[in-house]
């Protein structure tokens, strides 16, 4: 009995409890835990202070630098920067990233109308007459009645900006559009090593293969305003952070992560999508 008693006592030792397998993710070093607090959150993600904030992105699935620099008008590389971020690989989801340079405020949009000279038009002040003058001006056009004429529609207004001279990037035909929520910009159609022009000065931000559906992808930023996109090229003929000036041969046109030969051109104002139609001079 003494024996059974020795053997019990020994098992209930806290020196001999089984032991517990942490599973953290491969690459991860495991969290501690402390006795009884099992199942504790995760250590926040870098940023995590700033979730929600104007000025800040949190990384969803499938995001790379790269998309998230297209989609907020930035160069990927700034972001990097920005964000003391040494691997450009190593971003997880929910992590905060700021996506405006330090000590800025978040840009807005704009929806004043600007037209492609870039000169305002000018307005005549508004004189309300004395009632003499009013009373001569109604006796003097009392005889004729004429019908006003209708006026003409007003036509849609252009995206424009006083910095920016545009020219199209390609000579062939538009095949498709650009269509708010389905497609981001135009196809342009031609063959196999036709010229991808520069839309404008700027400087390229990206020049790669690294965007899934875009194949071999240029990413131009023009100002603090305009980036522009040209994807599907069969070769690149610029790098990175090279200037570029408008109308010059940046790209040989090519079919690249698409069923054709063509140019899938795209415009972001602050990083969203518009009408590249709205920008380039008619034809």
């Amino acid at each position: 009995m003494a024996a059974a008693a020795v053997l019990l006592a020994a098992c209930a030792s806290p020196a001999n409890r089984a032991p517990v397998e942490d599973r953290a993710p491969a690459g991860r070093p495991a969290a501690s835990v402390a006795p009884g607090a099992a199942d504790v959150a995760a250590k926040a993600l870098p940023g995590a202070e700033n979730a929600g904030k104007p000025g800040f992105y949190a990384v969803r699935p499938g995001d790379t630098l790269i998309r998230i620099g297209l989609d907020n008008g930035q160069n990927w590389r700034d972001i990097a920067r920005w964000n003391n971020i040494e691997n450009a690989n190593l971003i997880e989801v929910g992590q905060v990233l700021r996506v405006v340079p330090p000590g800025s405020e978040p840009s807005v949009a704009s929806t004043r109308p600007v037209n492609p000279g870039g000169r305002a038009d000018a307005k005549p002040l508004e004189v309300k007459p004395t009632a003499a003058a009013a009373s001569a001006a109604a006796a003097a056009s009392a005889p004729a009645i004429v019908a006003a004429a209708p006026a003409p529609a007003p036509a849609a207004p252009r995206e424009a900006d006083d910095d920016l001279v545009w020219a199209w990037p390609a000579a062939g035909t538009v095949a498709g559009s650009f269509e708010e929520g389905k497609s981001k910009g135009l196809a342009i159609t031609g063959k196999a090593g036709d010229a991808v022009l520069a839309a404008a000065d700027g400087r390229v931000v990206y020049a790669g293969s690294g965007l899934r559906g875009y194949g071999n992808l240029i990413i131009i930023k023009h100002n603090a305003t305009y980036l522009t996109a040209y994807a599907h090229n069969q070769a690149l003929l610029v790098k990175e952070d090279q200037a570029v000036r408008r109308g010059q041969r940046i790209a040989e046109m090519g079919s690249t992560d698409a069923e054709r030969v063509q140019l899938h051109f795209e415009v972001r104002r602050q990083g969203k999508p518009v009408d590249p139609a709205r920008v380039l001079p008619p034809r």
